[in-house]
């Protein structure tokens, strides 16, 4: 394992970069997450987001560049796959088992980190209850409600008890006591000393949830910083419209709305 150059850094790029045939979707990408922060990562449709994510957990090579996570560097197999253990994952396609029920898959989940089954049995039982999840024994995933893979989803990536989690759009399409659920047991992970990397575009939910902040455009990386530092000059929505989005708001109009 290679040392980190940062004092308890969790995740740390250095020319991160993905080139898809003559698109480079992440351009040069250096990032620093500091353990037990709140870190929400922002950008436009097509920006780079889910590919950094996929890049960051393993599930897409990155073209060049260097990943490290703990401190360990992920270009080593082994390495890598120590890390995994420590770390969970909601990706943006869920990734979910439709032909198996929330408890099946839980537990399919708790032997693939090598839990022992007691611990799983015990863990799965409380995040069914706490997912509201207890009661669709007979229900397989494929018949789920959009917010309720959402929410087996999260489980899954609880259920290890990671010290990092990732998430790719967690509240998308979740109900207003889902989402509250859902905001809550992520402050309770990072007041346990978690880090929580998260990408949204809900900024209302990042400026209240997040601790830091960086915002990618077209692959890269325009800022990071502290939410006090946005703060000090206004929103995190002005502040992120200034950084990204300003231009092209104010180029777009449509001219039948405009007639008088």
């Amino acid at each position: 394992m290679t040392a980190s150059t940062g004092h308890n850094c969790v995740i740390e790029t250095e020319g991160l970069t993905r080139i898809f045939g003559s698109v480079c979707a992440v351009d040069n990408l250096n990032l620093r997450v500091e353990q037990g922060r709140f870190f929400g990562f922002l950008g436009p449709n097509g920006a780079g987001k889910s590919t950094t994510l996929k890049m960051l957990t393993g599930m897409l090579a990155p073209s060049r560049g260097r990943i490290r996570l703990f401190g360990a560097d992920t270009s080593d197999p082994e390495c890598a796959r120590q890390l995994r253990r420590r770390i969970g994952v909601v990706p943006e396609n869920l990734a979910l088992f439709d032909y198996l029920t929330a408890r099946e898959y839980l537990l399919f989940i708790g032997r693939m980190y090598d839990l022992p089954l007691p611990v799983v049995a015990q863990r799965t039982e409380e995040l069914l209850a706490l997912m509201g999840l207890a009661k669709e024994d007979n229900k397989l995933t494929l018949d789920f409600s959009h917010g309720m893979k959402k929410k087996l989803a999260l489980a899954a990536a609880l259920l290890p008890g990671p010290d990092l989690l990732f998430l790719d759009e967690p509240f998308e399409g979740v109900d207003p006591v889902s989402s509250r659920l859902l905001k809550d047991i992520l402050q309770q992970c990072v007041a346990r000393g978690a880090t929580v990397f998260l990408t949204s575009h809900v900024l209302e939910i990042v400026e209240r949830l997040c601790t830091d902040v960086a915002i990618i455009h077209q692959g890269r990386l325009v800022f990071q910083g502290t939410m006090e530092e946005i703060r000090q000059t206004g929103s995190l929505e002005d502040h992120f419209l200034a950084t990204v989005g300003r231009e092209h708001l104010q180029a777009q109009r449509l001219t039948w709305l405009e007639e008088t």
